[in-house]
């Protein structure tokens, strides 16, 4: 990446002083993209040339017990047992553009079916249900980046 290193530093103080929540800044084809987490998680820095997503987490150690966002907006507390991100990367449904997502809300799944992909650095996670029960929501959209503990998946 060709963006000056000195500047992302500034960026990500900014980032941290200001209290902003995100920031996301495009010079030509290079986009980085700095959020600010919830006291005690890492932040992460995520860049983009083309469609070549990147991420990179300061060595702070996973922010267990932290808050995140709340999984879905219309319900006060969402019911049922939450999948967890094991990993920083981006979400996908499927195995492949095009081809059919893993799961749909409603269907049942038993412990160990592959629910998702997360692409972490270049390699394909294939992330595994660890309960049995009915899909209850999807928390993340295709193609999204996820934080290390992000709910994924409501099954119930």
């Amino acid at each position: 990446m060709s963006m000056d290193l000195r500047k992302l530093k500034k960026l990500i103080d900014l980032v941290q002083e200001s209290g902003i929540g995100e920031i996301e800044i495009t010079e030509g084809e290079e986009k980085v993209r700095i959020s600010r987490q919830p006291a005690g998680a890492p932040m992460v820095l995520a860049a983009a040339q083309g469609m070549q997503p990147m991420a990179y987490a300061p060595a702070t150690g996973p922010a267990a017990g932290a808050p995140v966002a709340p999984a879905a907006p219309a319900e006060p507390e969402a019911k049922g047992h939450q999948l967890k991100s094991p990993m920083v990367g981006t979400f996908y449904r499927a195995p492949s553009p095009g081809a059919p997502a893993f799961v749909e809300i409603g269907q049942a799944v038993s412990k160990g079916q592959t629910l998702c992909i997360i692409e972490a650095m270049k390699l394909l996670n294939e992330i595994e249900s660890d309960a049995a029960g009915t899909i209850k929501a999807i928390l993340v959209e295709n193609g999204q980046p996820v934080e290390y503990g992000q709910p994924l998946f409501l099954i119930e």
